[in-house]
């Protein structure tokens, strides 16, 4: 019978952006028992530096990191490199949900332009900078967290809509451009996760659980996928063909 390596990501560095709480601090933890070494960044300077109190011990470290902010993005990278030397897997998880939905002729100008540059903008600043670094040595793993909103419509605020919509696409571009450095480039897409981003701005809570999507992506930063790039890959339980119950909670919530 065919097993899986227990240690798949064996003596890789991994970065994980907004990797103090939901899908990115269950990914460090998942990625650390899969021995690779993990810089987990976030502006929740509490919550990182808690995770790396916890049992994972010296396998995990933290950076604050505002994602947005290009100086910080490449401070990041940079002080990876000169802690491990090298970086393997870049994981461009942090988001933010904004204001609730509501008729385009409510949303501030403000709150959209947020939104759009902490998830799109902040994506291609860690791409950017983690190729930096991938490109001279001619292998890499870059990833992005998007969502089932990049090919469903109608469920969250417009401008969370568009910033997942604009991830899958800078991914899929990425991937062309890349694949001549051996760099691989893709993108996750859950439903409607038990992230505290979801629970809190939705009061939704859902079977689904963040190490589902975790699993994921470990699967994508391993060499069992060493074929895959350019690929969204939808975690949703099938939700996006035949399950209503996720539209039929926010419609319930909205009340």
């Amino acid at each position: 019978m065919l097993t899986k390596p227990l240690y798949r990501l064996k003596g890789k560095v991994a970065i994980i952006t907004g990797g103090a709480s939901g899908f990115g601090k269950s990914t460090a933890k998942l990625f650390v028992q899969h021995g690779a070494k993990v810089i987990i960044s976030d502006v929740q300077d509490e919550q990182g530096i808690s995770l790396c109190d916890e049992k994972v011990g010296i396998m995990i470290s933290y950076i604050h990191c505002d994602i947005s902010n290009e100086n910080d993005v490449k401070n990041l990278i940079d002080l990876t490199i000169s802690k491990h030397g090298k970086l393997d897997i870049m994981v461009n998880n942090a988001g933010i949900f904004g204001d609730p939905i509501m008729p385009v002729l409510e949303i501030s100008s403000e709150n959209f332009k947020k939104v759009f540059e902490t998830n799109a903008y902040g994506g291609f600043l860690g791409a950017k900078h983690a190729a930096r670094v991938m490109i001279p040595k001619k292998s890499g793993i870059i990833l992005f967290t998007a969502s089932v909103v990049s090919i469903m419509e109608g469920l969250t605020p417009h401008a969370y809509t568009m910033s997942k919509h604009a991830i899958v696409e800078l991914m899929k571009n990425l991937c062309v451009e890349m694949g001549q450095y051996d760099i691989r480039v893709n993108a996750i897409s859950p439903c409607g996760v038990s992230t505290p981003l979801l629970t809190t701005g939705l009061g939704v809570g859902v079977l689904s659980q963040p190490l589902d999507v975790a699993d994921a992506a470990l699967f994508l930063a391993s060499d069992e996928a060493k074929f895959v790039s350019g690929l969204n890959f939808i975690i949703d339980g099938g939700y996006n063909v035949t399950n209503p119950s996720f539209s039929m909670a926010l419609q319930k919530r909205l009340a």
